[in-house]
């Protein structure tokens, strides 16, 4: 990756990359991991996508090799997007550890169609209440519940200069371009609040991730320090938090990139390509890298 410039559109500043090699919009937003970018369709580039992360509405495009981060500049750049987006890692030789360590076939296929893919580094609050809320939930499902807690508790983000890179969708949408919920304003909605907002029974869930977090019984920094497993263990001292919803906070709020959460996609995985005596950790540090890969080739590429 090579950066080569800031430049100004509109109101806004903006970032060019050149050379940025195994990175795709379409595949980081499409594989599960972020429910609040969307396709900003009639862009002038190949592809690009829009949302809020980190308290900010943005949006990444992709031409060739050449990457643009809209609404940001240099010095956000490296502070912050280099890291979220992954673009500080060499995924080529992610890739080559993962294939060091398998000789399945089916891995080597879901590494050479889903190379693209990046895991994002998450706010870690954020990346653990929304897998919350998956829990027993539906992609589309998911983004609507996320808009309507942020409609509700969140803020509207600043989109001055922005209107040519909104996806189409978050301007119809209440929510869509609100920050996400403090643990503080979630707490203070109550139980029965976020109940109205449809959350059903995960709304216990959420409280008492909220209550952990605010009263320091959950510290993130304390969690980016443990080693995955040990973790997982504290991530599951919240209630309705397993090891399904503790990995994927892990892996995409922590870094932790040898976490591999195993859902019913993963499962189906496991038994269709793999054998009984399975072990994730057999795939190593980024064992994790190797799940997204896996669940986006059998979700998207083999079910199509």
């Amino acid at each position: 990756m090579i950066f080569e410039k800031t430049f100004y559109e509109n109101k806004i500043t903006a970032v060019k990359l050149r050379e940025v090699q195994h990175f795709s919009p379409d595949l980081i937003f499409d594989c599960g991991q972020s429910f609040r970018f969307d396709k900003v369709e009639g862009s002038h580039h190949e592809s690009e996508f829009a949302g809020v992360a980190h308290g900010k509405y943005i949006s990444v495009a992709k031409d060739g090799s050449d990457v643009y981060i809209y609404n940001t500049d240099e010095q956000e750049f490296y502070s912050l997007w280099c890291n979220y987006f992954g673009l500080d890692r060499n995924y080529a030789d992610i890739n080559s550890s993962i294939l060091s360590l398998s000789s399945n076939p089916a891995l080597a296929d879901a590494i050479e169609k889903s190379s693209g893919i990046r895991i994002l580094k998450q706010d870690p609050w954020e990346a653990l209440c929304s897998f919350i809320i998956s829990q027993n939930n539906n992609i589309p499902r998911i983004k609507s519940l996320i808009c309507a807690i942020s409609a509700k508790c969140g803020c509207e983000c600043d989109l001055s200069g922005m209107e040519a890179h909104i996806a189409a969708s978050h301007k119809n949408i209440l929510g869509a371009t609100h920050t996400f919920p403090t643990p503080q304003s979630l707490f203070d909605l109550g139980e029965e609040g976020l109940r109205e907002l449809k959350t059903g029974f995960r709304a216990k869930y959420i409280m008492d991730a909220s209550s952990r977090v605010i009263s320091g019984q959950t510290v993130f920094s304390d969690i980016d320090a443990m080693p995955t497993k040990k973790a997982t263990d504290e991530l599951c001292k919240i209630c309705g938090v397993g090891p399904k919803v503790a990995s994927c906070a892990l892996l995409f709020g922590h870094s932790k990139l040898d976490a591999f959460p195993i859902d019913v996609w993963i499962k189906k995985v496991i038994a269709k390509y793999f054998d009984e005596s399975f072990d994730p950790t057999a795939l190593g540090e980024y064992a994790g890298v190797a799940q997204q890969y896996l669940f986006y080739y059998e979700r998207y590429l083999q079910n199509t």
